[in-house]
């Protein structure tokens, strides 16, 4: 195939897999400890870091992840002192970065083209460096979730009870938003950060609708975010399109498949109660 010719191409596709896998773990864990709007503060910290690089000439994916950990632990701190509300923590920082970015960005007036590849994701623009960037930061974020997994479980079923049982409670979380702000960071360079927070809460929303477990959410979400990855890849570049948007809608169109479809069974179901109802009463 033509698109398996160009290396940006290969790079793109083994960096979209990782990312597809890696967004809809952090997200699953996010959606179910009711966080999920930190991934939207966390890639507005991101742009922030994306100006700041482009102003210094410093690598953007690194300032950004410098950006984003900065903004993740602030985020952890202000969860302490807004502990009944702590929603508040992650409104403040969403504000600050959109703030800040919109501050650098006017700083920088001659890299707006440079920043548009940014927000909305440019598979064209990518190269050896941002790969092996993107790629080793997303399977080292893998590996630290496999390693700690039953932690990460436990606080997200009850955070109280894993304090009880002696789980370090406070570190853990401190790591996992760590964690979530570097892959917002790497996952900018595939869907762009405009996009990020969609990529790790729509294949888990599609994913919560169909699987009875926690595991089984985990790889469902995995599969859908893969497949939107990968259609909405091969789509951008045959089809000349923005290839973030082009992945997004893809995971919304799986998803309001999912939606309908339950709907769908639900309604079947309910005529089919319905006829053995009418057929119990005749028989009576």
């Amino acid at each position: 195939m033509e698109i398996f010719q160009y290396g940006y191409m290969n790079r793109a596709i083994l960096m979209g897999i990782v990312v597809g896998i890696t967004c809809p773990v952090i997200g699953l864990f996010i959606v179910l400890r009711r966080m999920s709007l930190i991934a939207d503060a966390l890639s507005h910290i991101s742009l922030a870091g994306v100006a700041a690089g482009l102003l210094t000439g410093a690598h953007p994916v690194l300032s950004a992840s410098l950006f984003s950990v900065c903004g993740a632990f602030l985020i952890e701190k202000l969860r302490e002192n807004y502990r009944t509300y702590s929603e508040l923590s992650i409104a403040i920082i969403l504000s600050t970065g959109l703030a800040l970015a919109a501050v650098l960005l006017s700083l920088g007036k001659g890299f707006n083209t440079s920043i548009l590849s940014y927000l909305f994701g440019s598979i064209i623009l990518i190269d050896e460096k941002d790969f092996r960037l993107v790629t080793g930061i997303g399977l080292a974020a893998l590996g630290l979730i496999a390693l700690f997994f039953k932690e990460l479980y436990f606080i997200t079923l009850d955070e109280d009870a894993a304090a009880s049982a002696g789980v370090a409670v406070r570190t853990i979380s401190m790591g996992f938003t760590v964690l979530t702000a570097m892959v917002t960071a790497i996952s900018m360079r595939v869907v762009g950060i405009l996009l990020v927070s969609s990529l790790m809460i729509l294949p888990v929303a599609g994913a919560l609708q169909l699987a009875r477990s926690f595991k089984g959410a985990l790889l469902l979400s995995m599969g859908l975010s893969l497949a939107s990855v990968l259609i909405g890849i091969f789509a951008s570049f045959y089809l000349d399109l923005s290839p973030g948007g082009t992945i997004i809608l893809f995971s919304v169109s799986l998803l309001l498949l999912i939606l309908a479809g339950k709907k769908a069974a639900a309604s079947l179901q309910r005529s089919k109660s319905a006829e053995k109802s009418r057929v119990r009463s005749r028989s009576v």
